[in-house]
């Protein structure tokens, strides 16, 4: 029996012991921003007010890797442009989790710096030097399985690893076995680089798994991944709307939610993009939000992290069709977007996610092994 994707599939990162670096302004710094930049949680401003007051006279956020059609982010730069009449700079839009943590260190210093994240587990877990700790306003109602216990990194949404593909040039497609077939040469993608792409890690895992490896045992997905390459149907381009509807990409690993938006945009188009989860690859996994310890507007990227914890907006990402974090307590206190439930995906099996240990091995084993294989 289909069952809808389950908040229960949460990433168990709370176990890892991390600590708080000490904070201290940049040089440079003074008077509000630095107060900004030291804030852990609305309590140092005083109030929303304040904070609203102090993101204004910022006027910009600069935020990073955030897609329009990724998990509804276009309608969330814009809601908090209307809402606050603060510019969102929407910096790389396309870039991978990998590439934002690159993009902090390039840009280090100047107004251009990322001043948000939203990353991808492998590489949040390894790039906490680079946050600051913050604690919403609706802390106390996110598991504690879900958050660092300091507010530097905080799980954001989640979806189901999914296998889209066109279905008016290929017809139906029902395992990623077919996929080593003539017909899909240079089509087939995962989104990004394993090792530096949440979207791409998690569709290694899903296929490793379908094809019987596990998460202790990895060597099955990278064998199937260099079958693919040697029946010439693997195309390492990164993945973007452009090349999907060009259909320079015409199979696609890639979160359910992402899925969602290239059906619909498609679909205009007179194209079927349709999708299925692998049998024994139901992937799941959580993004993380987390502040840039440089970041050039501290208080619009608090206020940022404010507006994507409160109900409207997990609402919005909920539409589209990303299950968020607050979604057990939004459930409780009745303020769930019934509408918005039909977004979410139905699945046979039960979704697992990596452990914060499995994930890092995993991530290790794919820096190690991929390029000297796969590229």
């Amino acid at each position: 029996m289909n069952k809808r994707l389950s908040i229960v599939a949460t990433l168990a990162l709370a176990a890892l012991a991390l600590t708080a670096c000490s904070q201290s302004p940049a040089t440079g710094e003074t008077g509000d921003t630095a107060a900004a930049a030291t804030a852990t949680s609305l309590d140092d401003f005083g109030s929303m007010d304040a904070l609203v007051e102090a993101a204004k006279a910022e006027g910009t956020i600069n935020v990073i890797a955030l897609p329009d059609d990724w998990a509804n982010y276009g309608e969330i730069k814009a809601g908090f442009t209307e809402k606050y009449g603060i510019t969102v700079n929407s910096i790389l839009p396309d870039a991978s989790s990998q590439e934002e943590i690159a993009a902090a260190d390039a840009n280090k210093g100047t107004d251009q710096a990322p001043d948000v994240f939203d990353l991808g587990a492998n590489v949040a877990l390894a790039s906490t030097d680079y946050f600051a700790p913050y604690q919403v306003e609706n802390w106390e109602h996110i598991p504690d399985a879900n958050k660092e216990a300091t507010g530097l990194w905080v799980n954001d949404y989640t979806g189901i690893m999914s296998v889209g593909y066109n279905a008016t040039k290929y017809g139906e497609i029902t395992s990623i076995d077919q996929l080593t077939d003539a017909k899909f040469a240079n089509s087939v993608a995962l989104n990004g680089k394993p090792a530096e792409a949440g979207a791409a890690f998690n569709g290694f895992l899903s296929a490793n798994n379908a094809v019987g490896g596990d998460f202790a045992d990895l060597q099955p997905g990278l064998d199937y991944f260099a079958k693919l390459k040697e029946a010439g149907t693997l195309n390492l381009k990164d993945v973007t709307a452009g090349t999907v509807d060009a259909g320079e990409h015409g199979v696609v690993f890639d979160w359910s939610y992402n899925q969602l938006s290239t059906v619909e945009r498609l679909e205009a188009k007179g194209v079927e993009w349709a999708t299925f989860v692998p049998k024994g690859g139901e992937i799941a996994a959580y993004y993380n939000q987390a502040i840039n310890v440089d970041a050039p507007n501290p208080a619009a990227a608090r206020l940022w992290m404010e507006y994507l914890y409160s109900p409207e907006v997990q609402n919005i990402w909920l539409a589209g069709g990303a299950m968020p974090v607050l979604f057990d307590w939004m459930e409780a206190e009745g303020t769930v977007d019934q509408t918005a439930l039909e977004s979410l995906p139905e699945v046979e099996g039960a979704p697992v996610t990596p452990t914060s240990e499995e994930a890092e091995t995993a991530n290790a084993f794919l820096a190690e092994n991929w390029d000297s294989t796969i590229s």
